[in-house]
């Protein structure tokens, strides 16, 4: 069993958040490519994903595989997780103590998978890797540290409330893979660089 797997376990058995504990279906921790280029953080599994213990299945899910699809991958390929592996009891938001308990089961998927990019679904992630900011603001925007391209956009379901941020959430989607691509060409350059400096007298 990998690590990831592992952990996995772990995670399925946690009993730290009773409220949560007490009220959910199944726990969700999260699936797709050990070893994914792309991770999408989302906030907390909601009805659908309680009942079947995955992330992303219910209308909003369907809505974050066409977003996929679009940029030419496959769910299979990503890595899909939330910052809170539990359904919050009467679709509430989940709580700070809540995410702040949760918050070493991401740290580890993240150290485990190590993605290239990490994409934040909604207000609750984006405040995990852009503290202090306004999603409204920094949609489509991203910021680089330890390596990882961090890339906020907005939760899939909030175009299915307003739709009028559906175009908005497809084209953000849609400057994934060229962010992904300046990436590999500036670490490209980097090895080639390093390769130059050992044949320097």
């Amino acid at each position: 069993m990998s690590a990831l797997s592992e952990l996995c376990q772990e995670i399925l058995v946690c009993p730290k958040c009773q409220a949560l504990v007490e009220n959910r279906t199944k726990v969700v921790p999260g699936e797709g490519a050990e070893s994914a280029d792309i991770m999408f953080i989302g906030e907390a599994p909601g009805w659908h994903e309680d009942q079947q213990g995955q992330p992303f299945v219910g209308p909003a899910g369907l809505f974050l595989n066409e977003l996929i699809t679009s940029i030419g991958l496959r769910r299979e390929q990503v890595y899909i997780t939330n910052v809170v592996k539990c359904h919050p009891p009467g679709n509430r938001d989940p709580l700070p103590v809540e995410i702040h308990t949760c918050r070493h089961w991401l740290d580890h998927q993240i150290e485990l998978i190590r993605p290239k990019m990490i994409v934040t679904l909604g207000r609750y992630s984006m405040a995990m890797f852009f503290p202090g900011k306004n999603i409204s603001k920094i949609h489509g925007t991203a910021h680089k540290q330890a390596d990882i391209i961090y890339y906020a956009m907005y939760h899939p379901a909030a175009a299915l409330h307003q739709q009028s941020l559906r175009q908005t959430i497809e084209a953000d989607m849609l400057r994934i893979p060229s962010l992904l691509a300046e990436v590999e060409t500036v670490t490209e350059v980097k090895q080639q660089s390093k390769q130059l400096n050992m044949f320097e007298v």
